[in-house]
């Protein structure tokens, strides 16, 4: 018996994906964070990055046609490397997808886009008790070695 291929890939999101993106959204802060966002409020800050390419982009993983993915660019100007460095951030995989490859092939696209000289490198911030999401950045050879984080929000 011969099995169909699974088509996945990668791609920059539309507007139509803003759905997917807010709910997925929704869904990260929740089991992150246990914090409930405003549907509504997250639902225009989405929208508004498809409004304004300066405020970010995002790219969507697929699996045989349906988005099971999301991540958010944000663009850091470096004056040291004369490059943008590229952020990592509302990132979420549907927990049916996880470690089946959905991540993995967003962080490759962005990879590709550093080779390529678009970027300069790729950062992102994970909570210190998120321990698997952090081994899995170990596991793309990102490191968490060089800078401490700081914050202070509204």
């Amino acid at each position: 018996m011969n099995q169909v291929p699974i088509e996945r890939k990668v791609r920059s999101a539309t507007i139509d994906d803003c759905q997917y993106i807010v709910q997925f959204n929704l869904a990260m802060a929740l089991e992150t964070e246990k914090l409930e966002l405003d549907e509504q409020t997250l639902s225009r800050g989405v929208t508004a990055v498809f409004e304004d390419a300066s405020r970010g982009e995002y790219l969507v993983a697929e699996v045989d046609g349906q988005v099971v993915g999301s991540l958010m660019i944000t663009r850091e100007w470096s004056d040291w490397r004369n490059l943008q460095v590229a952020w990592i951030q509302s990132l979420y995989v549907l927990p049916n997808f996880r470690g089946r490859g959905a991540f993995k092939m967003m962080f490759a696209e962005l990879e590709r886009r550093v080779e390529s000289g678009e970027f300069a490198g790729i950062r992102l911030y994970a909570d210190k008790t998120n321990i698997s999401a952090c081994e899995i950045y170990k596991n793309l050879k990102m490191d968490c070695e060089h800078y401490l984080m700081f914050e202070k929000m509204k």
